[in-house]
Parts: C-alpha cells; structure tokens; sequence
C-alpha cells in the first residue's frame, strides 16, 4: 500500500522539482554564499574588504604562506569537510590589510619554475625577460593550523527546546537540528633568515546553524536569521583565521625584539650540567669578584 501511494506521489513531485529548477536565478555576489574574507585586493589597494581586518600603513616585508599538507588537521579539512587550501583565503587577507606583501611559495611554484624552464630549453622569446634574479625573496613566513574544529558543539537545542517547551515534541524535534559550528586556529610568523618567531596568534569562531527551526516561523522568520540558517564548516574556520590574522597584525604593530644576553644562538643562558663551554653561573660570580692577591 505504501509503495502504491510513492507511486502516485513521485510524478507530482518530480514535475514540481523540473518547474522550480525552470524558477530559479542566479544572484551573482550574493551575501549570504560570502565568507568574512569578502572583497578584492590589487597591489596596495583594497576593495570591499571585511572592516574589521586589522590594516597597516606600510608594508612590513614580504611574505610566504607556507601550508603544512602533511598535518593531521589538514587531513580532515580536506577529508571529512571536504575543504580546499586555507592559502587562497589567507592570501586575500594579508593583501587586503597591506602588511606585508604577498610571495607565491606553494603550489605556484610549479608554474613559475616551468616558465624558467621553457626560457632554459630556448622555448620562449627572447625578450620574454625570465632570466636568473628575478624572483623576490621571502622575508618571513606564515604558518596556518587548525587546531580545533567542531561540526556540532550543541548546547543550543537543549536551549530552544526550553524556552518553547509548551509547543510540545514538535518543538522538540525542532530544536534538535540547533547546532553550533566553532573553530579554533593558530597562525605562527617565522623570520626566514633567521628561523626566529617573530609572532603567534590564536583566533577563534562561533556560529548557530538553526537547521529546521525557520520552518516552525515561517521563511519570514528564517529569513531574518541572515547566513545563520545555513552557515557551513568553511565560514567559520575563514573567520577563525581572520581573527589569528587580525591578532598576528596587532602583534607586529607592537613589535619590539627579542634580546638574549651575548647574542641568539650563541648558548642560551640556561646552563646544562656536563656541557664544557657552559661555565656555572655560580664560578662566573666568584671569578668576577675575585679580589688580587697581595
């Protein structure tokens, strides 16, 4: 009998999807497909960026992205949220905010070093100006992870499910489909010739994905929940590593060096027991307040 009643139901279902499918439009820029990470960069200008991006005045050098793809967390990016590269997204922001000043160091490389190839074999024009010396250098680089991201964190369906409880199980059923999608992110800047951090940096987001509530209000309702009713995974990490980099460019802005008595990397000041360059702090003291003998 059920399977008599699908039958009768599929045709009008089937023929409602073609005529919607026949409905429907693009909304090229839409609001709500957007990330935080929104807007353009060219050179040092910037367009429609996110205004809460930390911006600086100047430049502070030149940059790398350098992606661990090797990382678990990058493994259940691209594995179980079927994410991209946090790259692109990153690139966007540091150009947008005119810190510093973008070098191409990741997958990239494969085409700029193939166009120094064709200009080796002879392939090119002779004045296609590929020669040696042209690359710029790194002066630091960023470093990304995830280190924490969670598809449903609850806690809110108990919530709703309280406050409306008079409605009954359908509220209820409802409430089970509030979740909320946190992230947490790292991002670390390296000086490249010198291998010393210069900054690190956490960030963090939160979102609430109301799933099927909207249905209990109406689409006016849900509507008014803006990219809330349908926020995915990659929002929110996007957002969490605005909210590193944002704290990474406060950092540098404030800047001021590390200092290590007699120099980096010349020994430390942490003595270790058996190391024969490494006098004991307390034969340092007697040696400098040895009086002459008479």
């Amino acid at each position: 009998m059920y399977n008599n009643r699908l039958l009768r139901i599929l045709p009008a279902c089937l023929t409602g999807a073609v005529l919607l499918s026949a409905c429907s439009s693009m909304d090229m820029g839409n609001a709500g497909a957007k990330t935080v990470a929104t807007g353009s960069a060219g050179g040092a200008n910037a367009e429609n960026a996110n205004a809460s991006l930390e911006h600086c005045d100047r430049s502070l050098g030149t940059i790398a992205i350098i992606e661990d793809t090797s990382a678990p967390w990058y493994g259940i990016l691209t594995g179980q949220y079927k994410l991209g590269s946090t790259v692109p997204v990153l690139k966007l922001l540091v150009q947008q905010s005119n810190c510093f000043v973008v070098v191409e160091r990741g997958r990239g490389m494969t085409a700029m070093m193939g166009e120094r190839a064709l200009q080796q074999s002879g392939e090119l024009r002779n004045n296609s100006n590929f020669g040696k010396g042209k690359m710029v250098s790194a002066d630091y680089g960023l470093n990304p992870s995830i280190t924490f991201s969670n598809n449903n964190a609850g806690g809110a369906g108990a919530s709703v499910a309280g406050l409306l409880g008079g409605l009954g199980g359908v509220v209820a059923g409802l409430a089970g489909n509030v979740n909320s999608k946190e992230a947490s992110t790292l991002l670390n800047l390296v000086d490249n010739r010198s291998g010393v951090q210069i900054a690190a940096a956490e960030g963090s987001a939160k979102s609430m994905d109301f799933g099927a509530l909207g249905q209990l209000f109406g689409s006016r309702a849900a509507g008014s929940m803006g990219g809330y009713s349908n926020t995915a995974e990659g929002k929110v990490i996007v957002a969490a590593f605005t909210d590193s980099y944002n704290s990474i460019v406060r950092a540098v802005k404030n800047y001021r060096q590390q200092t290590v008595a007699g120099g980096l990397g010349t020994g430390g000041q942490l003595s270790v027991q058996g190391d024969s360059d490494a006098a004991p702090a307390s034969s340092k003291k007697k040696t400098k307040n040895r009086q002459p003998t008479q």
